[in-house]
């Protein structure tokens, strides 16, 4: 049996949600692109997906830097980490992108 299997497959549970939130962003801000007449510039599809990427890189990071505290012997205090703000600055371009999107269209 892997040590501490629970709190592992926490974490990787944890990863896949943020996986999920970042899929369910760019797949919604593409298509809310998609439904005006107007055309959306390229570069606002591009950044999209670029952040989408950079929200599942965070994630993936954040996962291996839990995984190494779930390792260790010694207790750890629970305090936020560096990649956990980063991911919720990540979400929030990503909403801001979205609303750039919808302006647009307005």
């Amino acid at each position: 049996m892997i040590r501490n299997y629970t709190d592992h497959a926490a974490n990787e549970r944890t990863f896949l949600a943020w996986v999920r939130t970042a899929v369910a962003i760019v797949g919604f801000g593409l298509a809310v692109a998609r439904f005006g007449n107007t055309v959306t510039p390229v570069w606002s599809e591009v950044g999209l997906l670029v952040s989408g990427t950079a929200l599942v890189l965070v994630a993936y990071a954040r996962m291996l830097v839990v995984r190494r505290r779930i390792d260790r012997q010694e207790e750890l205090d629970d305090a936020s980490t560096g990649p956990d703000m980063l991911l919720v600055l990540l979400i929030a371009a990503l909403f801001v992108m979205i609303a750039m999107f919808v302006a647009n269209i307005g």
